[in-house]
């Protein structure tokens, strides 16, 4: 998007970004993320410019190490969990529960909160209030290197405000300026010549699986992006399905009361829901889940491809619906909701299979 801070000739200051951004935000309805790309900066840099500010919108930097700091999230209570990609927001209200963390990967595993954490991503992390219409919002914004924002929990009218106040006091970082450098976003690596790839050994090593985990790992064995993958997939076991696939599934999930898991990730974090969908509704080019304590919004427009993926387990097949955007990159997956141990729900694999398949 062009850049209207450039455009209006701004004193790059984060006071005077500040002012913009806000300015930006009132007169335009707009949500952080769009308001800080509409002037060309990253939303990271927005919100580091807050540091210090009194007023609408204010920030207080926090420190690390990041494992100790979000161990501490169960002490908040009822709390919205959001992760987002470029083209995808997965929000979840509830608790933070059997947290644990193995260097810098890291799990929440509540009945709500079903996080898979990377914390090597992490980069900095900010304790925020706005006041706004509805009142004043407290929320824990965390980004990585590049500005994204990787991970964000707001607190609710439950949330314990006492336990937020600590919380705030004990992570502050000593660095409270509002001066915030981000590193420019890397190319993506070129996808492998796919005449170096032995097709036959990746394709016996997917026959191999017996957990869907171990799908990750079989990429980066073969050096394989993950639609490059599917292209290569053994025979019946990855095909193309339309661009409104996540639309009809999502509709007749609700309409049956179909368990579903979704994930929605980026480098730092995968946010998981796992359980019924109900109010399905779209909204311009937003897909959305509208219930009381899921809320999906996924842009139609921006899937360039839609695979139905199956992977052998010890437990039977598992099938997947994967979504892509135009550059390859995942924007959401969905799995039938179920537990290790128990196969596949019958009536999730013949959702999946009405889907109707297209040429890839």
């Amino acid at each position: 998007m062009e850049s209207l801070y450039a455009e209006l000739d701004r004193p790059a200051s984060p006071r005077a970004l500040l002012t913009e951004f806000l300015s930006l935000r009132r007169s335009r309805k707009l949500r952080h993320r769009d308001a800080a790309h509409a002037l060309g900066v990253t939303e990271a840099e927005v919100i580091a410019a807050a540091v210090g500010a009194v007023g609408e919108l204010s920030a207080t930097r926090l420190a690390g190490p990041w494992p100790r700091l979000f161990e501490q999230l169960p002490a908040f209570g009822e709390v919205m969990a959001l992760t987002r990609n470029a083209h995808a927001v997965h929000e979840k209200v509830g608790r933070y529960e059997k947290m644990s963390h193995r260097g810098e990967t890291g799990l929440a595993l509540g009945c709500a909160i079903d996080l898979r954490i990377f914390y090597g991503r992490w980069e900095c992390a900010f304790a925020v209030t706005e006041h706004t219409a509805r009142g004043v919002q407290r929320s824990l914004q965390i980004f990585d290197a590049h500005g994204a924002a990787v991970h964000k929990v707001f607190l609710r009218e439950q949330s314990d405000l006492g336990a937020w106040d600590e919380f705030v006091a004990c992570h502050a970082h000593a660095d409270q300026s509002p001066l915030l450098v981000v590193e420019p976003k890397p190319q993506p690596d070129a996808p492998r010549e796919e005449r170096e790839i032995d097709v036959a050994a990746f394709q016996q090593a997917w026959l191999g699986l017996t957990d869907t985990h171990q799908f990750f790992p079989l990429l980066r064995k073969f050096g394989l992006a993950r639609t490059q993958a599917l292209r290569l997939a053994p025979t019946d076991f990855a095909y193309r399905v339309g661009e409104g696939a996540a639309r009809l599934l999502l509709q007749q999930a609700a309409r049956h009361a179909i368990p579903i898991m979704c994930f929605v990730g980026n480098p730092g974090m995968i946010q998981i829901h796992t359980g019924p969908v109900r109010r399905v509704e779209v909204i311009g080019p937003w897909l959305n889940v509208l219930d009381a304590d899921f809320n999906l919004h996924l842009r139609e427009d921006a899937i360039a491809a839609a695979w139905v993926v199956k992977k052998p387990t010890a437990d039977g097949p598992v099938t997947s619906l994967e979504l892509f955007d135009a550059e390859g990159e995942t924007i959401a997956l969905f799995f039938g909701a179920r537990k290790p141990g128990e196969p596949e729900r019958v009536e999730w694999r013949a959702l999946v299979a009405d889907l109707p398949e297209i040429d890839a």
